[in-house]
């Protein structure tokens, strides 16, 4: 059976964490497919053109040690804005999304572009400041200099950046159901996550 989850929503909205989770409490297959991003954007600062990079993408690159810095992320954000990046890892999140036994997916465009015809779709978000405090406290575990003004404005140059792109800019799917996250914790959201996509599932299958 294949069932596809999609779920989107800007940078440090705890998307992430929450599609793991709900992909372990579902059986799922999970993917990050930031992650890809991430990839193409280490290679890029490796001095591998973008769209090589995306063409080239192997198991050991999405498995780097340095793919969740913020150099990294920063790389990441511009090559996501390049339409044949895109183009060259759709094909890889389409067949994932539609795999037998069920997908959860969680990104940017994940609800509008690369799966629009997903069983159920979410798109999670949160405040800029709740976003900054959430990134700033894991960067300053690596780094105890980081300052929390820096992470803020750094969140709100990627929504701008990701929100005003050409090529498939962020944004819910119409039938997307929107989940706040600002004031929950992650079992909260999970529960809410679980609902949402349960009531999909008894929907369809009436």
């Amino acid at each position: 059976m294949a069932f596809t989850v999609a779920i989107d929503g800007p940078a440090a909205a705890g998307k992430g964490t929450l599609s793991k989770a709900l992909a372990a409490h579902l059986g799922f297959a999970h993917l990050d497919t930031g992650l890809l991003y991430r990839a193409v954007g280490a290679k890029l600062l490796l001095g591998v053109e973008p769209l090589e990079a995306a063409e080239t993408l192997t198991a050991e690159d999405l498995a780097a040690d340095n793919l969740r810095t913020a150099e990294v992320a920063d790389a990441a954000s511009k090559v996501a804005v390049i339409p044949e990046v895109r183009a060259a890892l759709v094909d890889f999140q389409r067949a994932f999304a539609r795999r037998d036994g069920g997908a959860v997916l969680d990104g940017r465009d994940i609800g509008t572009v690369i799966c629009p015809e997903a069983e159920a779709k979410l798109f999670v978000t949160a405040s800029p400041e709740v976003r900054a405090e959430r990134r700033w406290l894991e960067l300053r575990a690596r780094d105890p200099k980081v300052a929390f003004d820096a992470v803020l404005a750094d969140v709100r140059e990627r929504d701008e950046r990701d929100m005003n792109r050409a090529s498939a800019p962020l944004k819910p799917a119409e039938d997307a159901v929107m989940l706040d996250t600002s004031d929950l914790g992650i079992e909260a959201a999970l529960k809410a996550a679980i609902e949402i996509v349960e009531a999909r599932m008894q929907a369809l299958k009436a």
